[in-house]
């Protein structure tokens, strides 16, 4: 039996220069695939909102999803170590509904959480969670859940004083009690930068190679979600075509009568079907 993944498993990948591969993932096949092909960690990421329900923002997405999704991608993980990524507001409002819905994510099969930004009262929050034995990974440069204050889609960290002042923040989540740190969209030059200067793991989307480790989302790497691909997305595959094919040739084979064939349904035996007075 493979053994699981924790925070000690991380840490020690990360002292020994060894890359940590994250994918996002929503149920438990997918989960179930991704943690069997080797996937060290698996984030029940918010990004559910756009490539599994539809939303336009992940802001749209709430506790009752996510949790319902963590729980299926937590059935199928066996290995991976599994990270609820905590919704818009769930954990803003106060300390103690923070911790309590911290608590719901690890009582639904996480392993850890993960928390965007970088304030006084994050800072009081991640050292509340981490005293109560809740993991938790940061998440630093683009926030998703701050996009209205952010202005849009945007590159952070471009200039010296940002990339100083997003250091200052990671060094100051590290001290709260992170594990590690997602870096997103963050020039690659920031990336190694911030990597170089605390002692813990950034995990990188789309900033660079240097980061300790990588995620992406897993919809976009394998080529299912096609509404937009991201400039730091590689697709490793092309689900979409798989599906369109597939669904194609199937309309047509039960259009045409071919599906289903005499090998793909149940028969009566003779003496039954007899009584019912039916051909073959």
């Amino acid at each position: 039996m493979l053994k699981k993944t924790t925070v000690k498993t991380i840490e020690k990948m990360y002292n020994n220069g060894e890359k940590i591969a994250v994918l996002t993932a929503y149920d438990y096949s997918t989960a179930k695939y991704i943690d069997e092909a080797g996937a060290d960690i698996i984030l029940v990421g918010d990004s559910l909102a756009n490539v599994a329900l539809g939303y336009n923002s992940t802001q749209q997405v709430g506790m009752t999803e996510m949790l319902i999704f963590t729980g299926a991608v937590a059935r199928g993980a066996h290995r991976a170590f599994v990270i609820g990524d905590m919704p818009f507001m769930s954990y803003n409002v106060s300390i103690e509904e923070g911790v309590r819905n911290c608590g719901d994510m690890l009582r639904a099969g996480a392993n850890a959480v993960k928390i965007e930004g970088c304030n006084d009262y994050i800072l009081s929050l991640i050292k509340r969670l981490t005293d109560a034995g809740i993991p938790v990974l940061g998440h630093l440069g683009f926030t998703p859940q701050s996009i209205n204050t952010l202005g849009g889609y945007a590159v952070q960290g471009k200039t010296e004083d940002t990339l100083e002042k997003m250091l200052e923040q990671a060094r100051a989540l590290e001290k709260a009690g992170v594990f590690a740190i997602v870096l997103e969209m963050v020039p690659e030059e920031g990336g190694k930068y911030i990597t170089e200067n605390i002692n813990i793991p950034t995990i990188g989307i789309g900033a660079g190679k240097y980061c300790s480790g990588q995620v992406m989302v897993s919809d976009d790497m394998l080529g299912k979600f096609s509404d937009y691909q991201p400039k730091f997305v590689r697709r490793y595959a092309d689900i979409k075509t798989v599906v369109l094919d597939s669904v194609k040739e199937y309309c047509a084979d039960v259009k045409s009568g071919d599906y289903p064939s005499a090998d793909e349904v149940f028969k009566l035996e003779e003496k039954e079907k007899s009584k019912l007075n039916v051909g073959s």
